[in-house]
């Protein structure tokens, strides 16, 4: 049995709200149950030196926990400068790159801030899905103002994490199940069921080729809930 009673399969529940920040050209606030973030979208008419001349454009993330996000608080130097923060800081970043055609953006950066508001497992899953939302009603802003012509977006991504517990692989990790997990997998995947990312460790007990393809399933049918969500509102918004 689960911490909270939900079936193996069954995620959290989830709720994407858009639009949250007056200022920002795309922002939502994201729940994972009680995990919440904040993800807002700042459009920069600039892109690093390195693309300076390249006609196309960048996407890049950063992430951090609020003092008072976990149980205790969190000193915002260190939040800010951790490894960790910094590690998953990329992995958005990464992510989110992988969504949209850089070419179709021009000369101009998109940074997507991931800011944890509460914390109870799978923050970084839950800024991955919401900081496509943000990225994307950025996109819609640019296109609105006319400051781009093609829609960038290449295909939706959102992110969930899988688990084995007892054997069993369950969907979407609570804090009270991802602390005590013996195997713990983040998976990024698009619209098409394609992976852009797997990050996973067998802390406990080591897992099979059929524990794999599990886990895999199980994240599918995740990811694919996610997607759903994100395009109610993408789509909507379009």
């Amino acid at each position: 049995m689960r911490t909270d009673g939900r079936t193996p399969n069954e995620m959290r529940k989830v709720e994407i709200t858009p639009e949250v920040n007056r200022y920002a050209e795309g922002s939502v606030k994201i729940s994972f149950g009680n995990t919440v973030v904040l993800c807002t979208a700042t459009v920069e008419e600039k892109v690093p030196k390195w693309l300076h001349g390249s006609k196309k454009g960048w996407v890049t993330a950063e992430y951090g926990m609020l003092p008072r996000s976990t149980h205790n608080r969190i000193h915002r130097d260190k939040a800010t400068n951790s490894g960790r923060s910094q590690e998953i800081s990329r992995l958005i970043g990464r992510s989110l790159r992988a969504a949209i055609d850089l070419g179709k953006l021009g000369e101009r950066q998109i940074f997507v801030d991931c800011d944890v508001i509460q914390a109870d497992g799978g923050t970084r899953t839950a800024a991955i899905t919401g900081g496509f939302v943000a990225l994307a009603l950025a996109c819609k802003y640019l296109q609105d103002q006319k400051t781009i012509q093609e829609w960038p977006i290449k295909n939706y991504i959102s992110a969930i994490s899988v688990g084995s517990q007892d054997g069993n692989a369950i969907l979407d990790l609570n804090y009270d199940e991802d602390s005590n997990i013996g195997t713990d997998i983040n998976f990024v995947m698009d619209d098409n069921n394609n992976f852009i990312e797997i990050q996973g460790t067998a802390e406990q007990m080591a897992f099979s080729k059929n524990d794999l393809n599990n886990f895999i399933e199980l994240a599918e049918i995740g990811c694919t809930q996610l997607i759903e969500m994100q395009k109610n509102i993408i789509d909507g918004a379009l």
